[in-house]
């Protein structure tokens, strides 16, 4: 699996740390993170969210991506770089799995006690657990409300292609 998928939750120990989960870090292996190498687990504040954002090279390339497709020297490329790489902290991981949290990424996210590992795919997202409860609910709601639309929509395009003979009169 190359791809950051499913949702854990571990404890953060009194110096910080916390172990990023096996699939996680297996993912970052792949994505070429090795003990001991220059490169590190890339981790900021979410720009919308009370979350980090966090993963490998791909989320830097990702990144990087972004960026040189906004004008050099333009306003939105100079505040997305500050956005993004002004406050992106570099976290090595030990022996055991773990990273070390600093502390203003622990209060942009309100995390005390316990994290919440949520995989997005390219990168993952690390929430306080009572704040990611609140926040999968939201996106289940929006999910089923998007899905009814999707399927209204279905149902009118297949009328308008001769689906539905009553509905013309």
């Amino acid at each position: 699996m190359n791809r950051f998928v499913s949702t854990f939750t571990n404890k953060i120990d009194a110096k910080g740390r916390v172990s990023i989960p096996a699939p996680f870090r297996a993912v970052l292996e792949r994505d070429g993170y090795a003990h001991g190498s220059v490169g590190g687990v890339y981790c900021y504040p979410s720009l919308d969210a009370p979350a980090l954002d966090a993963g490998g090279e791909r989320l830097a390339k990702k990144i990087d991506g972004l960026l040189s497709g906004l004008p050099d020297y333009s306003d939105e490329r100079d505040e997305l770089s500050v956005a993004l790489y002004g406050d992106v902290q570099v976290l090595s991981l030990d022996g055991d799995g773990r990273i070390g949290l600093p502390e203003s990424l622990r209060a942009h996210a309100g995390l005390t006690t316990q994290v919440t590992f949520v995989g997005l795919g390219d990168k993952f997202q690390m929430w306080e657990p009572g704040r990611f409860a609140k926040r999968r609910e939201r996106a289940r709601e929006k999910v089923q409300h998007t899905r009814k639309l999707f399927s209204a929509g279905n149902r009118h395009a297949s009328s308008e292609e001769g689906g539905d003979e009553g509905a013309r009169g």
